[in-house]
């Protein structure tokens, strides 16, 4: 447990089948908050949110999962959107594959780095990505520059967490996606799905995996065995340029 930083963190080990465990700092809980400058405020995130990139989510593992078990294409671009400690994003990475993680939280690029060189990983490309949010956003409070470029695959998990979500995730990805590309969304069954497909299907996305995700699942081997209810779905669109 770290006392050094003005917030609580703990050391966690990730073991995924057939992979080499890695190794995670996380906020100890929920309870953790700093926001000396008001940086998190300006980006929308208030005194409850804060913590909760900084926690290990079901929905995060179960990406990971699925992105270890896709073989590697060095040439397509990734991006982890919404990806908070970035677990498949590193997994991702680790395999070599060409990733970019992407959170709005100001912290999110401090703890992906730090996780990193703690798994003595080459540097991962990271970049500032946020929806719902009107106001311009500093690089003084983003720490990083804003996602710019389109990219193959877009991934991401537990996004569709309030009313507001399904359009707003689904007018940032047709951002970052390109006209060719394909979307994971693993959801933990909050209620919103069929209201993104709605939305998705306007930018000319078309869903074409639904699976129902229900298993127990463990962070580690000393885990108690925890039930997962979700669905991992999969979305392509192909635009030919005129």
């Amino acid at each position: 447990m770290s006392k050094s930083a003005p917030y609580q963190t703990q050391l966690r080990t990730i073991q995924i089948r057939g992979q080499k465990p890695l190794e995670i700092y996380t906020l100890l809980d929920r309870q953790q908050y700093y926001d000396p400058k008001g940086a998190a405020k300006r980006l929308g995130i208030c005194s409850a949110s804060w913590p909760l990139f900084g926690m290990l989510w079901p929905s995060g593992l179960q990406l990971a999962k699925k992105i270890v078990q896709r073989p590697v294409q060095p040439n397509q671009k990734i991006l982890e959107i919404g990806c908070g400690l970035g677990l498949a994003s590193l997994m991702a990475h680790r395999l070599g594959a060409n990733v970019t993680a992407s959170d709005r939280h100001p912290l999110a690029q401090h703890f992906l780095n730090k996780n990193v060189v703690k798994n003595f990983l080459p540097e991962i490309n990271y970049r500032h990505g946020q929806w719902g949010l009107e106001q311009e956003v500093s690089l003084q409070d983003t720490g990083a520059a804003l996602v710019s470029e389109r990219y193959d695959l877009v991934m991401g998990s537990d996004l569709l967490y309030d009313p507001s979500s399904p359009k707003q995730v689904a007018d940032f990805i047709h951002q970052v996606a390109a006209l060719t590309s394909e979307v994971w969304v693993m959801d933990p069954n909050r209620g919103y799905r069929n209201q993104f497909s709605r939305a998705m299907a306007a930018y000319g996305f078309s869903l074409v995996r639904d699976k129902k995700i229900q298993r127990p699942y463990t962070y580690s081997l000393e885990d108690t065995p925890q039930p997962y209810s979700g669905r991992f779905l999969i979305y392509r669109r192909d635009i030919a340029l005129n």
